[in-house]
């Protein structure tokens, strides 16, 4: 009787480690001291917008939509990692992206894939992704706010 009461408290404290290391890989982040991104818009209002969303001349790291310059330079470097196809830092790069949310235009499953874009100061992969479109991508997307909005990202000239 005592060592069966040994194993349910072993039990207990394997799920308890699997959801703490769930909860640091998967879980929201607000880090503090982190850098906070102009407010976004979906893609469907930005495209509507007249003019195009535009970033605050205060804060030199907003995203307005536009081209790669006007990313975080952590972005920056997930799109030459993704042009040279890697190596990527997070297991998740490269996974299919459902749009599940039905923020982006509608394609087929498997159109799109994510990219993890580093949090400075995140415990975990932080909210950041740029989502491409396309085999090989020929339509980049920016999310600061974990698939709430999307910011295309025009190819520079």
């Amino acid at each position: 009787m005592f060592r069966s009461r040994w194993w349910i408290l072993i039990l207990l404290a394997a799920i308890a480690l699997a959801g703490w290391i769930w909860l640091i890989n998967h879980g929201p982040t607000q880090a503090s001291g982190a850098t906070v991104l102009a407010p976004a818009t979906t893609v469907a209002e930005q495209s509507a917008a007249s003019p195009p969303l535009a970033a605050p001349a205060a804060d030199s790291a907003a995203v307005d939509g536009t081209g790669p310059d006007n990313l975080p330079p952590e972005a920056r470097t997930v799109l030459r990692l993704i042009a040279s196809n890697g190596p990527f830092p997070y297991d998740r790069d490269g996974a299919v992206f459902g749009n599940y949310e039905h923020r982006l235009p509608e394609q087929p499953r498997g159109y799109y894939h994510e990219y993890t874009v580093p949090t400075p100061g995140a415990h975990n992969r932080g909210a950041r992704r740029i989502i491409t479109g396309g085999e090989p991508p020929h339509s980049y997307y920016y999310t600061d706010d974990h698939y709430e909005t999307f910011r295309p990202i025009e190819p520079q000239s």
